[in-house]
Formats: structure tokens, C-alpha cells, sequence
């Protein structure tokens, strides 16, 4: 069955039926200028796809983390614009979520066309903890379509109103993009094809405790960079400097690193670090240098791994079959520091098997660095939610789907 056909019987049909997407338009802004629109060009198949059946599609989203009520820097207003553009089709946009704005926008739709409500979290009632508020938010939302499809993978780790509480009122289906998600990360996790690398960075360690402590059983080889590898090495006794420190997790480390040691998983962490004096901000031209991993001065700081790091990683991937890539090496957005990101980013064009690009930070970092998405097997539209399934951790989203 086709994914159209599995929505159709899913929802009884869509020619004419208002149906509720809530899809993942969390891009970066500056201003009221999209930086990088690769979540709203993930949305657009299942969206396409309703509309092309004729459903009247109503799109539900959130951008950044307002309070609770409505703030104009976080408008989906751009996204709207943008997300037509993409589509080749007009697209209309409710200036509010579930007031009079958005009963009047649904329902001047035909068949075959698409609405934006305004951002989501622009209710409290969105993000609540309390089931009662959080419910009686959905229940507008739902009195707004006749079903709902679920197709924002970078939330389905949150139980919120647009996510979960929905699904509950109204006959529901995964979306395209959801699907294929949670069908790459089965991969990952049941059965993977081996040799099974994992590469993670990003800043802190603390982030990916759960990721690393569930895939110390299933990798073949870690590789760790990022902010993440200062605790690491200060963990084995080096000093680093001025660097990003988690002292609290050192301890956490050193368990971690005597764990792969006895179950014969590889821990690989760079030989070579780039450093500077201070982190790069305004016009201060950046200062790199290159030294040992073991010879950290107290007076800098480690922004990215180094070039035979670099290539020391690219060689452990060369010979992999299934990889998943977690977190940058460095400061990638300043060239000086993005070396070690891109050398990773390279290595896995050329993987033969399944390359996953986790969402998030690395997603970013592999499009500034002008990688296009297709030389990966797969990039992820979310990446807090790629590492709670990683973790083994039920996802709120998923599971009310398949309830």
C-alpha cells in the first residue's frame, strides 16, 4: 500500500476532509530570513500529497520557544511564504492558532488547498504540563479538521497538545517524513549492518549520556569529538586548558571508557586539537593552533579536533556499513574550527551502507559546509528526538500513534 493509500484508509478517506498536519518548520532565522529550510522541504511531500488527493490541508507548527503567548519574532509568517514557494500553490496563513483567524482561514478552504496556523506555542496550552490544560487546548485544535496526521519528527519526543493530545481526538496516521524517520532508526538499533560506527560531538557530554550508555552495547566504534571530548581526556588525566569541562561527568566517563575497554568496543578520541586564546566572537580574527591532545596549554581553549584527528576518523569510517552522526567536531560556523566537522561530513559521503546525519546542529553544520543532502543516506529532522529513541526511550508521539 502507498503511503497516499495507508493516510486514505487510515482517515476514511481525504477528498474534501479537513486534515490537521503537524509538521516540523523549526528553521533558523535571522530576522525574518530563513537560513536553512531544509525542515520545510522535508514537510512538503506529505503535505503535497494530501492536497493532491484533494484534503484541505491545515498545517500546525512551532517555531523557537516563546511563552506561551504571541511574540512577532517567532511568527511561522516566513515559513507560510517559504513553505508556498516550495509547494508551487498559494498557501494561507491564520495570524492566530485556534481563535477566529484560524476558524475563518480553515474554513475558506477547498479542496485540494493549504492554511499555516500561526505558531503553536503561541498557547500555553501547547507545552503544558497539566493534562487538563494541555487537553482542553487540543480539543480546539481538533474541532479545526475531521483527522490528523503526524509528521513532525523533531517533536514526537514531547508530549504536547499538537502532538500527542490530538492524536487522541481525532482519527490520526504517521506522515511520510515521520515514518521514514522511526523506519532508519529501526535500522540503527535492531540488527544494524556491521562494522556499526557512531561519531558524536556537540558541547557537552551530559547530552548524550544515555545515547552513549545504550550504544556501548550495539556500536562496534565510537568516535568522540566536539566540546564533549575535553571531559573525556580530563577524564584520563590531561589537563585542557580553558576548554568546555563537565566536572561532574568525569567520573561517568572514566566508567564508560573501562566499559568498551572490556566489552571490546573502540573509544576513539582525537590525537591533535585546535586551539585559540578565546573563543571566536566579533571582529577578532581567530588565532588557530594545533597541538597535541595531551598537551593542552591552561591559557586556550580546544574549538575542533585536528587534521590527523580528522583523518584518523575518516579512516575509521571507511570501512563501515551502517554509521549515525551525532554533534559537530567544532565550532564549524567559523572556518578556522571546522576542519574536523568536515572531514567527518566527507567520510560519510563515501560510506557504501546506511550514513545518518542525526538533525540538529549537524544537519546545519554539513549544508553551511555545502555538503548537498543527498550524498547522505539520510539526515534527520530531529535530532533530540533521533537520541531519545537511540536511548531506548519510549517516544510520546510514536506511541499514541500506534496505541
Amino acid at each position: 500500500m502507498s503511503g497516499i493509500d495507508a493516510l486514505t484508509a487510515a482517515l476514511g478517506g481525504l477528498r474534501g476532509k479537513r486534515i490537521l498536519v503537524r509538521s516540523d518548520l523549526n528553521v533558523p532565522l535571522d530576522g525574518t530570513t530563513i537560513t536553512d529550510d531544509g525542515r520545510i522541504r522535508a514537510s512538503v511531500p506529505t503535505i503535497a500529497a494530501l492536497a493532491d488527493a484533494g484534503a484541505r490541508v491545515v498545517v500546525t507548527a512551532h517555531l523557537g520557544r516563546p511563552k506561551g503567548s504571541p511574540d512577532p519574532a517567532y511568527s511561522l509568517a516566513p515559513v507560510a511564504t517559504r513553505l508556498g514557494e516550495i509547494l508551487g500553490r498559494p498557501v494561507a496563513f491564520a495570524t492566530d492558532t485556534v481563535g477566529e483567524s484560524a476558524k475563518q482561514t480553515v474554513a475558506a478552504l477547498g479542496d485540494g488547498e493549504v492554511a499555516v496556523l500561526e505558531n503553536v506555542r503561541f498557547n500555553a496550552g501547547e507545552t503544558s504540563k497539566d493534562d487538563a490544560e494541555r487537553g482542553a487546548f487540543a480539543d480546539q485544535l481538533a474541532a479545526l479538521a475531521d483527522g490528523f496526521v503526524s509528521d513532525g519528527f523533531g517533536v514526537v519526543h514531547r508530549k504536547q497538545a499538537s502532538v500527542y493530545d490530538v492524536a487522541a481526538r481525532l482519527p490520526h496516521a504517521m506522515g511520510a517524513l515521520v515514518a521514514t524517520e522511526i523506519d532508519v532508526l529501526r535500522r540503527l538499533t535492531v540488527d544494524p549492518e556491521r562494522p556499526y560506527v557512531v561519531v558524536l560531538g556537540g558541547s557537552k557530554v551530559s547530552d548524550k549520556l544515555g545515547v552513549i550508555d545504550n550504544l556501548l552495547g550495539k556500536a562496534d566504534k565510537l568516535l568522540i569529538g566536539g566540546g564533549m571530548v575535553f571531559t573525556f581526556l580530563a577524564a584520563q588525566g590531561h589537563e585542557v586548558g580553558k576548554s568546555l569541562l563537565e566536572n561532574d561527568q568525569l567520573d561517568v566517563c572514566r566508567q564508560y571508557l573501562a566499559r568498551a575497554a572490556e566489552s571490546g568496543v573502540e573509544i576513539l578520541l582525537p590525537t591533535d586539537i585546535v586551539v585559540d586564546t578565546a573563543f571566536p566572537s566579533g571582529d577578532r580574527e581567530p588565532q588557530p593552533q594545533v597541538v597535541a591532545a595531551d598537551a593542552i596549554g591552561a591559557d586556550v581553549l580546544g574549538l575542533d579536533i585536528g587534521p590527523d584527528s580528522g583523518a584518523a576518523f575518516a579512516a575509521a569510517l571507511a570501512d563501515a556499513k551502517t554509521v549515525f552522526w551525532n554533534g559537530p567536531m567544532g565550532v564549524f560556523e567559523v572556518e578556522a574550527f571546522a576542519g574536523g566537522t568536515r572531514a567527518v561530513a566527507e567520510a560519510l559521503t563515501k560510506v557504501p551502507g546506511l550514513s545518518v546525519v542525526g538533525g540538529g546542529d549537524s544537519a546545519a553544520a554539513v549544508r553551511q559546509l555545502g555538503f548537498a543532502d543527498s550524498a547522505f543516506g539520510h539526515i534527520s529532522t530531529g535530532g533530540g528526538a533521533s537520541l531519545e529513541y537511540l536511548e531506548g526511550k519510549e517516544l510520546p508521539g510514536i506511541a499514541i500513534l500506534e496505541a
